[in-house]
């Protein structure tokens, strides 16, 4: 099982880029590109939100022809940028996103893993909330199979990363009710989030969090309390998680670009032991 976990698209209009700088359509096609170079491909595309910038139709209807040139099952959960109304409406041929009336949030078993993308969002917020009614959804479908492992999908972070103006506007809502429902429940083995715009990692509640980095523009690495938001355009990237029987689920980080190379690895003469 392998899956390409990419997020933050914020895809825009035709011909339209994101904060006036940032080519996020372009950046968006490139990763599909570096997706489909793969070998072997993944068995699906997990996007964990701010899949456009505006949650404008026009950038679901762009994001719709762009996801198209996949051939393996894309799974799509909301971010801060998106409006689940639109998404909902545009997209809704994409697995799971009718499954819920409210919320786009769904749960599917991909054999040795199950996976439960989980709706954050906090409408006209750049924060994230989970109410006392997806914990309890949250905390029934993990209750429906409490061996399988299981991943979590979401946008919001759970936990602080010590990057200010993003933590101002992380799961604000719901934390430690969130926190209590993954303690009861060790066979999450990963939470997947986005949000933040660089690859972080940290234990949360006994297991793993991980935050993917953007496929379009990078947040800043500034961990003093007095810098504003900025972005750049460090290597885009994405995650690579893959189910490897006796191991769990192995990471690896992808990225966008192509780099030069391959080379071998050819000994230099002086180093002791060659031939």
């Amino acid at each position: 099982m392998l899956i390409a976990h990419l997020t933050d698209l914020h895809v825009r209009p035709h011909g339209l880029p994101a904060y006036r700088t940032a080519e996020t359509n372009m950046l968006t096609e490139r990763a599909i590109e570096a997706v489909l170079a793969l070998d072997p491909r993944p068995d699906l595309v997990l996007i964990t939100g701010d899949l456009t910038d505006n949650g404008l139709v026009a950038e679901y209807e762009n994001l719709r022809r762009m996801l198209s040139r996949l051939p393996m099952p894309v799974w799509l959960i909301p971010g801060n940028h998106d409006r689940r109304e639109n998404l909902k409406q545009v997209l809704a041929g994409y697995p799971g996103l009718s499954d819920e009336p409210t919320f786009a949030q769904w749960v599917t078993d991909l054999g040795p893993v199950r996976m439960i993308g989980l709706d954050t969002v906090l409408p006209k917020s750049g924060a994230g909330r989970l109410c006392p009614e997806r914990l309890a959804w949250l905390e029934q479908k993990l209750a429906e199979d409490s061996a399988k492992p299981t991943i979590v999908a979401m946008h919001h972070p759970a936990f602080v990363c010590g990057l200010h103006h993003m933590d101002r506007i992380n799961l604000i809502e719901g934390t430690a009710e969130f926190e209590a429902i993954v303690r009861r429940n060790p066979q999450i083995v990963r939470i997947l989030a986005g949000h933040h715009h660089r690859p972080i990692q940290a234990l949360f509640a006994g297991t793993l969090a991980m935050v993917a980095p953007s496929v379009a523009h990078q947040v800043v690495l500034d961990l003093t309390d007095t810098m504003p938001p900025h972005f750049n355009f460090e290597p885009a990237a994405f995650h690579l998680h893959k189910w490897i029987e006796g191991t769990g689920l192995v990471t690896h980080t992808t990225y966008v670009e192509k780099a030069p190379g391959p080379y071998p690895f050819l000994r230099d003469p002086d180093y002791p032991g060659a031939a």
